[in-house]
């Protein structure tokens, strides 16, 4: 995923048309998510099987019915979505700020969107310039 910096020709010509840096990386993040052959979270519709793409928010332990899950925060610029990894505690490369693709039966739970047990895969780790 390409990065725009804060001083760039580009961000200081999106910011003169009023658009502010959180609008432009979300922006950014869904270009890069479709760009990865990804659906748009936002336009995701629960039962359906969806492929995603983003930059994970969080990852936490967080036990469900009493087994050890793996939940982390997937954000594509258009929505987030839960991913869930039951019976696990810990998923080698699953971090906040790693960028991955995941697979899975979009669900609802309490008005927001999760997927459970997710395929998934790990995107290349950004080359510090």
């Amino acid at each position: 995923m390409s990065r725009v910096s804060t001083g760039s020709p580009l961000r200081k010509m999106w910011q003169r048309f009023g658009v502010s840096d959180a609008q432009f990386e979300a922006q950014e993040l869904q270009e890069s998510s479709r760009g990865a052959g990804a659906t748009a979270i936002g336009e995701c519709a629960c039962g359906e099987v969806v492929t995603v793409c983003g930059p994970l928010r969080s990852v936490t332990l967080h036990p469900v019915a009493g087994l050890p899950a793996v939940e982390a925060e997937l954000y594509d610029g258009s929505g987030a979505v839960s991913l869930v990894w039951m019976g696990r505690r810990r998923i080698r490369g699953i971090e906040p700020g790693r960028v991955l693709t995941a697979t899975g039966r979009l669900g609802a739970v309490h008005g927001s969107r999760v997927i459970y047990n997710p395929r998934y895969s790990l995107r290349p780790l950004a080359v510090a310039e």
